[in-house]
């Protein structure tokens, strides 16, 4: 029987993970294991300097009070004999496109499984007002799911998929979409007359690219965007090695 891993940044409680669990469920026996609290916007974060905990709750559920990151690496260590063969974050409450990927929690706990060599999906929805229906994100992800675990992914690589609203259009291969950024943060005084601060979600324009993830998702379909944790921008390779040559020419001028 294959063997799956969830986890989440918006915390075990979320309804989010266990409509995700259940529709997983049919293709392998799945293990939840996910921050205790709500860790939205925490990024890539390990813990190592205190320690951690994992508490049993139900049947195959898990809290840790750390990160998404530190969940993964927990549950691969303490809860399985070998790797598990997949590893799905989400579902998050929320779009995670573009740019912001790199704030987010839901996308560190898929590429941590990619880092550790097991195919991985995060997964994510529109933020609502209300309720939120999980149902067509949980099923988009399980039908990418047992088609990963049947054909795997490349090394390192690891699906980031986003669901409209309502009933989707079907599926579309994306790129990140990139977006101007204004970051706006808020000042404000306490009672004792000293600032604090909140940063905001800021003023953000996407710019327009038809084969982006934010224009998928604008047209009713469930983007999936195949990344991998190398951040080298090889198409400037050429260009940081003229960098390299022009700095080290100018340092045998000044010698």
């Amino acid at each position: 029987m294959k063997t799956i891993l969830v986890t989440n940044d918006d915390g075990v409680r979320s309804e989010g993970i266990h409509v995700l669990a259940a529709a997983l469920a049919r293709l392998g026996e799945v293990t939840i294991v996910a921050p205790h609290m709500e860790a939205s916007a925490i990024g890539h974060a390990l813990t190592l300097r205190r320690p951690l905990r994992m508490e049993h709750l139900n049947d195959r559920v898990y809290e840790v009070d750390g990160t998404p990151t530190d969940c993964v690496n927990i549950a691969v260590t303490q809860l399985y004999p070998r790797m598990p063969d997949l590893v799905v974050s989400g579902i998050n409450k929320g779009y995670n496109l573009g740019d912001d990927v790199t704030y987010s929690g839901t996308v560190a706990g898929a590429m941590e499984g990619a880092l550790l060599g097991i195919p991985s999906l995060a997964v994510s929805v529109s933020r609502s007002r209300g309720p939120y229906d999980f149902g067509p994100a949980a099923a988009a992800a399980a039908a990418l799911a047992d088609v990963v675990l049947e054909k795997g992914l490349p090394s390192r690589v690891f699906l980031n998929i986003n669901v409209p609203p309502g009933r989707p259009r079907g599926l579309r291969v994306t790129v990140q979409a990139k977006r101007n950024h204004v970051t706006v943060v808020s000042q404000r005084e306490d009672p004792r007359n000293r600032a604090y601060y909140w940063i905001e979600e800021g003023q953000d324009a996407w710019e327009p690219h038809d084969q982006s993830d934010y224009q998928a998702v604008k047209d009713g379909c469930v983007s999936v965007t195949p990344m991998h944790p190398d951040l080298t921008a090889h198409a400037a390779l050429a260009a940081a090695e003229e960098l390299k040559e022009l700095t080290a020419r100018r340092r045998v001028e000044v010698e």
